[in-house]
């Protein structure tokens, strides 16, 4: 799960949650983390998001005309998806999952 502190602004995510091919998942318990306003009517949810990256290109793949291969250079490793979430976000990758 993510965990952000309100006054710092910063994201933690267990280094488990990256796969191999560069994705990451990641869970919230309550909606309000996310700073909307609590509804008695709605009640409290918990949200799932999965993070895709690739680079441009990558519809090679998929196009229905002249398909092709994608190289091993092009792909989103893991160790990438990684570095990306600590620079964009500033996040922090820790050991240990939250609960």
């Amino acid at each position: 799960a993510v965990v952000s502190t309100q006054s710092t602004g910063e994201y933690e995510l267990w280094r488990g949650c990256f796969s191999d091919e560069g994705n990451f998942g990641f869970g919230i318990a309550e909606h309000i983390d996310l700073g909307i306003k609590y509804d008695p009517s709605i009640g409290i949810y918990c949200m799932d998001f999965y993070v895709v990256l690739s680079r441009p290109g990558y519809r090679v793949l998929y196009r229905r005309k002249q398909k092709s291969r994608l190289g091993t250079q092009h792909k989103v490793t893991k160790e990438e998806s990684q570095k990306w979430f600590q620079t964009k976000f500033a996040g922090i990758l820790t050991n240990k999952k939250h609960q």
